[in-house]
């Protein structure tokens, strides 16, 4: 994501469809681009979310920022 936000792409989606365990580097550092993005007026999309890391992202606030 970090190589996409760095080539000045405005449209990123996140197909999250196959990831049934996120740690906490992986929400820090999708936490930390996600911000990044915002403030760049860039547009990060989550698609296919299991139930699992819908559930994640919503306990840690994440899920708002999509």
């Amino acid at each position: 994501m970090r190589d996409l936000l760095e080539e000045g792409r405005t449209k990123i989606i996140l197909n999250l469809g196959d990831v049934n365990y996120i740690d906490s580097s992986g929400i820090g550092g999708t936490g930390e681009r996600l911000h990044g993005g915002a403030e760049s007026r860039r547009g990060i999309e989550a698609a296919e979310l299991t139930k699992k890391v819908h559930d994640l992202l919503q306990i840690t606030k994440l899920f708002t920022v999509f």
